[in-house]
């Protein structure tokens, strides 16, 4: 006789109870609990969680089955019951990450394999032509030219500082595509940071503003529950998004050269960018063409970096005199109007 299984939805931030069970089978995984993650889809046996399949957004995270009931139709069960439950919330391309040893699984449960870093973590999606499709429309967005520059940028918020950045880039390319993080997470909401770039790119003739999209991967929004090493987490998070960016933008738009500012202060950061030197120009990690980065020298304000991180420092201090100098007139504009006024 079967056991009879139940599956729920529970928020395990409203139930101490079944946050503990599913630790436990998550730990049963060597699976840490993602803690963006309060929504799960679980399966219950005699009132007792046996596998559980959490979803964040349209990024489904946190799956695990007790070793005594893998392998069996539950598994495809659960992950379908949490497709149903992203969709009826209006979430329908989604994402995973996963173990590359469960790759096959979750091919078999309708997911397409983006990219890999190896022996660490594989991202999946949920549509065969996904990604395809993205470059497709990306490339109605592409120019000829010998030097097609780009950057990528969270303007969280827009300075003066970016707008060097890109001026410069710009002065050195046929054309410069800027892609504006797409991600909820800052301070800014993205249609705000969207805008700004917009508005501080309108000089420029040879730049287009990209809305970012779920392609490029924000480190807010990275999953790394699944690995336990910091480095490794950091090594996975910039391999994913870097290698998705050799292999599928750059060469929809016929991008060659990557721009970014230095990083005086920010580890992360500084990190990253040196990441870019690795994951973009290494011949040997992609059979795609190499992206050579151009990485310049970041303006002053006095004795201090321009940096987006100063000006939130600054707004939160409520010292509003110092940011003019910081950003240009279309920020200091949003920032005058919907910051400065609503702090005063």
């Amino acid at each position: 006789m079967y056991d009879v299984v139940d599956y729920l939805v529970v928020d395990i931030s409203k139930s101490e109870a079944d946050q503990k069970e599913i630790k436990y089978l998550l730990s049963l995984s060597n699976l840490d609990l993602d803690p963006q993650v309060t929504i799960f889809i679980v399966a219950k046996v005699d009132n007792c969680i046996i596998a559980c399949a959490g979803i964040d957004h349209n990024i489904i995270k946190c799956v695990a089955i007790h070793p005594d009931y893998r392998g069996n139709q539950l598994n495809l069960t659960l992950i379908d019951k949490v497709i149903k439950y992203a969709n009826a919330n209006g979430n329908f391309h989604l994402f995973l990450y996963t173990k590359p040893e469960n790759t096959d699984f979750f091919k078999g449960c309708g997911f397409y394999p983006i990219v890999e870093i190896t022996d660490l973590v594989v991202l999946m999606e949920n549509n065969p032509i996904g990604i395809k499709q993205y470059c497709k429309h990306l490339g109605t967005e592409r120019k000829e030219g010998t030097k097609i520059g780009s950057i990528v940028m969270n303007a969280n918020p827009f300075t003066k500082g970016h707008q060097y950045l890109i001026q410069y880039a710009a002065s050195q390319c046929d054309w410069l595509h800027v892609f504006v993080v797409n991600e909820n997470v800052s301070l800014f909401p993205f249609d705000v940071r969207l805008q700004l770039v917009k508005d501080g790119c309108k000089d420029f003739n040879n730049v287009t503003v990209h809305t970012g999209s779920a392609y490029i991967i924000s480190k807010a929004t990275f999953p790394s529950y699944f690995l336990k090493d910091k480095a490794k987490i950091d090594y996975a998070y910039m391999g994913i998004d870097l290698l998705i960016f050799r292999n599928y933008i750059a060469p929809a738009l016929n991008i060659t050269h990557r721009f970014v500012g230095s990083e005086p202060y920010s580890e992360v950061t500084r990190a990253y960018n040196e990441a870019m030197h690795y994951w973009l120009q290494d011949k040997k990690i992609s059979q795609f063409p190499i992206i050579t980065v151009v990485e310049i020298q970041r303006i002053t304000e006095g004795n201090s970096v321009i940096s987006a991180s100063l000006v939130r420092k600054l707004l939160a201090a409520k010292q509003y005199e110092p940011i003019k100098k910081l950003v240009p007139p279309s920020t200091w504009t949003y920032l005058s109007t919907h910051m400065v006024e609503s702090n005063n």
